[in-house]
């Protein structure tokens, strides 16, 4: 789970850098399309300005035959002649009587049949003339280098972004192997270690023995067997992750745990006579898909850990069950801890003030095997008022279940 975990932050981060680049691209093509549209544009207007002065001033159009009218008036607003026809509702009569009356310059623009008519009315001596220009070629010559553009800027995109891509699997690639050289140095590296860790304390306990047989004081030897255990226990903690890291999808037994029974014996296991530990499960089995051993960790952890924290204190161990899902509740009335440390106190060796496990791997790894299991695990606590410590496991599909085993 925790390999997948990182596979796919991997993946994530390639599709992110190549995501950004092209959109980055994307948007400078945008830009860059945008302007020269724009220039496009403006220069055409200007040349259609210039057409109809030209039109003004001489009575012709130097553009094409086909997409200009010149018609002229008497200063009454009589239409004395024009070229030829003019398409329809042109020449503008309106325009023509505003010059009339006032001597001001009329310009319109008439959208009409797909196209933009640019006229210009004005006096020009004794006559008032209006010259008509179809845009009609201008426009269609915007709407191909729009259409060039935009698909020059798909395929510029989908390059960009298969380019992204690439690069980002190259930048992202020394960290992809880094992580599998960092998992496959934690289990080498706790795989020798447990052997002379296990002899260490096994002479420890051996000095131990003597000590108390021969009646001296041998409390430094109870310490320095302690010690050793510890560390073995942090040694096959380190062990199990790299496990669980390089072997995510290992085997599942076909046959589902009973999650109460696994709590009853464990909680009976762990029992002692300066705490008060009870125990609540439904009456029936609870049945999750996983590994045995690895979901005993998760109990014996939960509960090692409120029994750390909780001296002469009392702890409720539940099992219950919701739709599709097994909840296992461990809270005590011990330290407790800050609830700024809900989240950090299952990082590995995390010291917190409020009384979180202090040193170790035990929470960390009890989220990596829950996660692993298709699970969530929250904490919950404050400080001198103990915690709380819930696990939801998936149920394993039964007779009366549609839930797929994870």
């Amino acid at each position: 789970m925790i390999r997948n975990v990182e596979l796919r932050a991997v993946r994530r981060a390639r599709w992110q850098i190549g995501l950004l680049v092209g959109l980055a691209i994307g948007v400078l093509l945008a830009m860059a399309g945008a302007i020269a549209y724009e220039v496009m544009r403006h220069s055409q207007e200007q040349q259609i300005g210039r057409e109809l002065d030209y039109g003004i001033r001489n009575g012709i159009i130097a553009g094409p035959p086909a997409c200009s009218w010149i018609f002229f008036y008497a200063p009454d607003g009589r239409l004395t002649h024009g070229d030829r026809a003019a398409p329809t509702d042109l020449p503008l009569h309106d325009d023509v009587d505003t010059v009339a009356a006032t001597g001001i310059t009329q310009n319109r623009q008439v959208d009409r049949d797909g196209t933009t008519y640019w006229t210009r009315t004005q006096a020009r001596g004794d006559v008032i003339v209006q010259a008509v220009f179809d845009s009609r070629f201008q426009i269609a010559d915007r709407r191909h280098l729009l259409t060039a553009f935009l698909l020059a800027a798909a395929a510029g995109l989908l390059a960009a972004m298969l380019a992204a891509m690439l690069v980002g699997h190259r930048a992202v690639a020394p960290l992809a192997e880094a992580l599998t050289r960092q998992r496959r140095f934690v289990a080498d590296a706790s795989h020798e270690l447990r052997t002379p860790i296990a002899q260490v304390h096994t002479r420890a306990q051996v000095l131990a023995r003597r000590a108390a047989h021969h009646g001296a004081d041998h409390r430094d030897l109870d310490r320095l067997v302690d010690t050793t255990r510890r560390l073995g226990e942090i040694v096959d903690e380190l062990l199990l992750s790299a496990r669980l890291a390089a072997d995510p999808d290992g085997p599942r037994p076909d046959a589902p745990v009973d999650l109460a029974r696994l709590t009853a014996e464990e909680t009976e296991r762990a029992l002692n006579g300066t705490t008060s530990v009870t125990l609540t499960t439904p009456p029936r089995p609870v049945p999750i898909v996983g590994v045995e051993s690895a979901l005993r960790r998760v109990v014996s952890e939960l509960l090692a850990n409120a029994l750390l924290h909780t001296p002469g204190g009392r702890i409720a161990v539940t099992v219950r069950t919701s739709p599709g899902t097994a909840e296992l509740v461990v809270a005590d009335t011990g330290d407790g801890f800050d609830p700024a440390d809900a989240e950090r106190i299952f990082d590995r060796f995390h010291r917190g003030p409020g009384g979180a496990r202090g040193f170790g791997l035990g929470l960390a790894l009890l989220r990596e095997v829950v996660t692993g299991h298709g699970g969530t695990i929250v904490a919950d606590g404050h400080p001198g008022r103990g915690a709380t410590f819930t696990v939801r496991l998936p149920l394993a599909a039964g007779p009366g279940s549609s839930r797929p085993p994870p």
